[in-house]
């Protein structure tokens, strides 16, 4: 199993998780993990999902979700766990 793990942070309001975890529900994306915090009034959100057997590319998924982000008023990314990994590493 590929793992993708998204992110998601912005100004907090509510249904941003509402929103998120409902689009993946209808694209069949399975959360596996998921953390989520308020500081202040800033929301921030990581999920590791497994999307294999989503019908839809891992680029299509991306794009909607920042699609989405956008409309929520948050910025929200997907990244492979290898990428996100190699990006992380000290």
């Amino acid at each position: 199993m590929k793992k993708t793990i998204i992110t998601v942070v912005g100004k907090d309001t509510v249904g941003i998780i509402a929103r998120v975890c409902t689009y993946l529900a209808n694209n069949r994306v399975n959360i596996l993990d998921i953390s989520q915090t308020i500081v202040q009034d800033y929301f921030n959100m990581m999920m590791i999902v497994d999307a294999n057997k989503s019908e839809k590319k891992f680029s299509q998924l991306a794009d909607e979700l920042a699609e989405l982000g956008e409309t929520i008023g948050v910025q929200i990314k997907m990244q492979s766990e290898d990428i996100f990994k190699a990006m992380h590493r000290i």
